[in-house]
């Protein structure tokens, strides 16, 4: 049996919809541990996130790292992004999750200990994995990377679907980063990974979004503007997200309203002052 995957443009992104026959899932991939994060910072941060969830009112969940996490949080160095957010998903009941430093790993952790339960939004935003890879790639690719990342991801997609069973998922392939010793790292390793994760879409319930020909030519050099540091994101960046989701979420929700139940974003703790 054959892995049929259909392909439509929507704004400026590529929305890949698979249709997978049992016989053509991904490889076997190797059992993943949920890991939490042992620094305090982050375990304040998931205090943070859990009285966030708690608040209710979430339609569209965001879920990631650092990239994620960025474009919603209320830390003043991020003030243009967070202003780029409510200028494109105000009125959907948009909340972020992401957290700095996460990989896979951890962000399967944060899940299945509280960060979703209860929450039933309509739509979730998955982009995670980029700390897995990090940003020494050998130019030959990394095949273990490459498997355990998809297995991460398809961990996650099931805490997701078990604790959101009506939600639709939109998992973002991993965007390329720069930030490495020479420059890009391999777009081998990570066109690797995302053909993995692709196979995890259902073309209904989990849909496949890639946006990485906006972001970077072929090569996986990010173009001009589109990112900060190599790896996170510019405003520009975001916005290439942006325009690649909302058509998205305007099919599956409807158009923004004029209000929004969202509670509101948070921050990274250790850069709130002390009372």
């Amino acid at each position: 049996m054959t892995r049929l995957i259909h392909s439509y443009w929507l704004g400026a992104g590529l929305l890949c919809i698979a249709s997978i026959s049992p016989a053509a899932s991904p490889t076997t991939l190797p059992a993943i541990a949920a890991i939490p994060r042992q620094d305090r910072n982050s375990q304040i941060a998931h205090e943070q996130l859990l009285a966030k969830a708690g608040q209710g009112g979430i339609d569209v969940y965001f879920e990631g790292d650092s990239i994620t996490r960025r474009w919603g949080a209320s830390d003043q160095q991020y003030a243009d992004f967070l202003a780029n957010w409510k200028e494109n998903f105000y009125g959907w009941n948009a909340a972020n999750f992401g957290w700095g430093g996460d990989t896979i790993q951890n962000i399967l952790w944060r899940l299945q200990n509280g960060e979703l339960d209860g929450v039933n939004p309509k739509l979730i935003v998955l982009l995670a994995g980029t700390n897995n890879i990090g940003n020494r790639i050998p130019q030959d690719g990394d095949e273990r990377n490459v498997q355990e990342l998809a297995a991460g991801i398809k961990a996650t997609l099931e805490v997701m679907r078990t604790k959101a069973p009506d939600a639709v998922i939109i998992l973002i392939g991993i965007i390329p980063r720069n930030d490495g010793p020479a420059g890009k790292t391999s777009v081998k390793t990570i066109d690797k990974i995302n053909a993995q994760i692709a196979q995890l879409a259902d073309g209904k319930k989990v849909r496949y979004l890639n946006i990485n020909d906006k972001l970077a030519n072929k090569d996986g050099t990010l173009y001009e503007g589109m990112t900060v540091d190599g790896l996170h994101l510019s405003v520009k960046g975001y916005q290439v997200w942006a325009d690649a989701l909302k058509p998205i979420l305007t099919k599956i929700l409807g158009p923004p309203a004029k209000t929004d139940h969202a509670p509101p974003p948070t921050g990274d703790p250790s850069a709130q002052p002390r009372r």
